[in-house]
């Protein structure tokens, strides 16, 4: 069968996996989104379902004052003796954790510390020992892959930290996974940062805590150098064997804006790559070390088919598992209705690095018509495509004195300014639209019938080159001003 690349499309990055029966189980990272560590499960790798989130409670994580791209970096999942394990970093506080549950389809336990530094946290079990290990530095200042044991019951370290893999020389040596298979350990990281120079390296060796012993090949995953390739940013990875006995990847990647444009806005997605290991015991992945749009392959029956929603409603969407918050949202500014949602703005807006009464959905792909009917009673609302505090196009709907107007407003950096704006009267109702494609965003809206253009502007000042950060653009709905409320009903996401 051929399926197509990424398996779970936009912000969804720094994925990790584990199989447990028949049954797949992954997570990605959430930065200072809540609720935290996205939850998915497959039964066939390329069709993923979320189920929930790690982390649903303000005593999980400190999210409150985190800055965008703080917050909740890459997670593991692990499965040992019936329970589920799920490591991390609050890169904010500087804090490794691990939380666990025995209901996968339940709620986590409050955080465990790990009393280790780095970032990129991973769980290996083994003989009933537990090994932590993360990035960094050990307790002699030496830098490279950290490992110690640990107590799994209280997170306390058991041995001291020791760097057991440096990589193979390129920069940020990070997302370390170890592995059994076969007999033999293996060590697999990821370095060149997270961009376009992202890559997959390994080593393996006799025990958990080495000597490792370099791929010879190195990097075994990387899209760098591809210029005029779609896909890039391949790496951070995690191995995982199917029923049959092959080995697959999981990993993220980006797609940038167009063949020689090298902007992405969507975020670092996930991606599915093949591993084949020889008869040598290495193992090489991908065609010829890279990730593909689509794979040809026999490893998956052809009775599965690739599932792709490429409608999104109030109706079919799940606030508790599609939707998500910035920071730690106050829940009395919310009320969520199964076909509408009402907002009370506040005095806090998209612009600060706090909690706005805020909304959102990842943006999934280039191409796609968003619609929404909003009736305001004062301040502001509306829909905005949001990369950050500092990066965000704003189509507002707005009362000034006693009318009501539309505008288009666009936030670059130190810029912030309102591009165009329509009054519609004393009308309180509109509908908003905003049709997307890889270069360019369209904002309008309908007001007793008649659509209204307001102008576009360019995909690329939201792209995490312009913006920095690891983080994706979300379809956010939005209202801001003290007392003022607003209702959403009708909203649409087509993808097309």
């Amino acid at each position: 069968m051929n399926y197509n690349n990424p398996v779970i499309k936009g912000f969804y990055p720094d994925p990790s996996v584990c199989k447990v029966g028949d049954t797949y189980y992954l997570v990605c990272s959430s930065f200072q989104f809540f609720p935290g560590v996205p939850l998915f499960e497959s039964k066939d790798l390329i069709n993923w379902t979320q189920i929930g989130h790690c982390l649903t409670r303000t005593s999980q994580v400190q999210l409150a004052t985190v800055s965008s791209s703080g917050g909740v970096f890459a997670p593991t999942i692990r499965h040992n003796n019936g329970r589920f394990y799920m490591t991390t970093t609050n890169d904010t506080t500087r804090q490794n954790f691990y939380v666990w549950t025995d209901d996968i389809y339940g709620e986590w336990s409050d955080p465990v510390y790990v009393d280790q530094g780095g970032i990129d946290p991973d769980l290996y079990f083994e003989d009933g020992k537990a090994f932590f290990m993360s990035n960094g530095t050990d307790e002699h200042g030496v830098g490279g892959i950290i490992q110690c044991e640990i107590d799994i019951e209280t997170g306390r370290k058991l041995t001291p930290g020791r760097v057991i893999w440096s990589g193979t020389g390129g920069r940020y040596l990070e997302s370390p996974h170890l592995y059994k298979i076969n007999g033999t350990y293996y060590l697999m990281a990821s370095e060149g940062g997270t961009e376009y120079g992202h890559m997959v390296t390994y080593a393996r060796g006799d025990s958990p805590s080495g000597p490792f012993e370099a791929y010879p090949h190195n990097p075994v995953l990387t899209n760098r150098n591809l210029g005029g390739y779609e896909l890039q940013g391949a790496g951070h990875g995690d191995l995982v064997q199917d029923d049959r006995g092959n080995w697959w990847m999981l990993h993220l990647g980006f797609r940038q804006i167009g063949r020689w444009l090298t902007y992405h806005h969507l975020g670092r997605e996930v991606f599915l790559t093949p591993v084949t290991f020889g008869e040598d015991g290495w193992f090489t992945a991908g065609q010829d070390g890279t990730t593909l749009t689509s794979f040809e392959t026999d490893r998956i029956p052809d009775a599965v088919v690739q599932q792709e929603k490429t409608v999104y409603t109030f109706e079919n969407t799940d606030w508790n598992l599609d939707w998500c918050y910035l920071r730690h949202p106050d829940p009395e500014q919310y009320e969520l209705a199964s076909n509408k949602v009402t907002l009370k703005g506040t005095d806090i807006t998209l612009d600060t690095p706090l909690s706005p009464t805020f909304i959102g959905l990842r943006q999934r792909d280039f191409n796609a018509v968003i619609t929404c009917d909003v009736t305001l009673t004062d301040g502001e609302a509306g829909i905005t495509l949001y990369m950050d505090e500092n990066h965000h196009y704003d189509l507002a709907f707005r009362k000034v004195g006693n009318e009501y107007k539309v505008a288009r407003r666009l936030n670059v950096g130190d810029i912030k300014s309102v591009e165009s704006e329509e009054s519609i009267g004393t009308s309180n109702h509109a509908t908003l639209i905003i049709r997307a494609s890889a270069e360019r965003y369209a904002f309008l809206f309908n007001s007793d019938g008649k659509n209204v253009v307001l102008g576009t502007a360019q995909t690329r000042y939201l792209s995490s080159e312009v913006a920095g950060g690891f983080t994706g653009v979300l379809i956010g709905l939005y209202a801001n001003g003290k007392g003022s409320a607003a209702t959403f009903t009708n909203f649409k996401c087509e993808y097309h």
